[in-house]
């Protein structure tokens, strides 16, 4: 049941979040979800919600807007009135790739980063009969042969990211686009590609399976899914990315309003109920300020625009 975000008069300030803003929130805070209801960005962000109705005893309104990619409804999101009571799903797709694509009305500077809250890892895994089953030697085949990397559409995440990996390893692969993460999962299953990009929960039960092989982990560290799968990073390879979830606002909010909302996502990101929630959702949580979450969405526009300049996907503006 999912009403959202924030709050009536009713807590201007509280004995539980201590001083805040006194004239803000007054009525509900829409936020935004670029996409369909039941995918992960929104499942996460309806938790954000009853988060915050449970520790501000006020109300958050979600409301899926998807199409193009997300960058309707980021759209909606980034023009709307800044007085901080329409805000938006922040995720990577339509905010670091689709502007280098083409067909936004907006651009990374027409973000308010107020909060980073949750990571969704990434995993490279080798296919079912596939040439190789581990780091090693899959970047020894991928020297000599493109292993056919699957992906959940052109120009996504899930090819940027591979494609990205690639280059900093020095190897050559063939993307293979297909509509959405589960088409590409059966493909994956039924060893039609070598390769793919999954999420940890679609690698740990697909390898327990038996019908796929963590190759590596795109994090600095090990993660706790996959103590025995190393990182590009200590085998030498300086490369890192996951996708990522957060909450954004137009520019253009008074002081008091984005200190409000920023400390409200920091307080929602480390409540212990929030944690185990979105935990036990497949979801590695954790909180970025806003400065913070501006900071790693810049530096993947970076990584994207190189990929997709190669991919001469890039539109011509950029």
């Amino acid at each position: 049941m999912l009403k959202s975000i924030l709050m009536g008069a009713a807590f201007a300030t509280t004995a539980a979040t201590g001083a805040f803003a006194a004239d803000f929130p007054q009525r509900p805070i829409q936020v935004v979800v670029p996409y369909s209801a039941g995918g992960s960005t929104d499942l996460s962000m309806r938790v954000v919600a009853e988060t915050f109705e449970r520790l501000f005893d006020g109300q958050m309104v979600v409301r899926n807007q998807p199409g193009g990619g997300g960058a309707i409804g980021s759209s909606a999101a980034l023009n709307a009135r800044a007085d901080g009571y329409t805000l938006g799903a922040g995720a990577q797709g339509p905010l670091v790739i689709k502007p280098l694509i083409g067909g936004t009305d907006y651009k990374l500077d027409d973000v308010e980063f107020i909060g980073l809250y949750a990571r969704s890892l990434q995993v490279m895994v080798a296919c079912a009969d596939a040439p190789f089953s581990d780091y090693d030697a899959f970047v020894e085949y991928a020297k000599d042969k493109a292993p056919q990397v699957g992906n959940s559409g052109a120009g996504g995440a899930n090819q940027i990211s591979a494609e990205a990996f690639a280059d900093a390893a020095g190897i050559t692969i063939e993307s293979v686009p297909f509509n959405g993460s589960s088409e590409a999962r059966t493909a994956c299953i039924g060893g039609h590609i070598d390769a793919m990009v999954a999420s940890p929960a679609e690698a740990l039960a697909a390898s327990e399976a038996g019908q796929m092989s963590p190759l590596f982990v795109m994090e600095d560290e090990r993660i706790d899914l996959f103590p025995d799968t190393p990182t590009a990073v200590e085998k030498g390879v300086d490369f890192t990315w996951s996708s990522w979830k957060g909450l954004i606002g137009p520019k253009g909010m008074d002081e008091d309003t984005r200190a409000w909302l920023r400390d409200a996502v920091e307080k929602v990101a480390n409540d212990e109920q929030f944690r185990k929630t979105l935990t036990d959702m497949g979801e590695f949580v954790v909180y970025e300020d806003g400065e913070a979450f501006e900071a790693r969405a810049r530096k993947d526009m970076e990584t994207s625009k190189k990929v997709l300049e190669k991919l001469h996907m890039l539109e011509m503006n950029n």
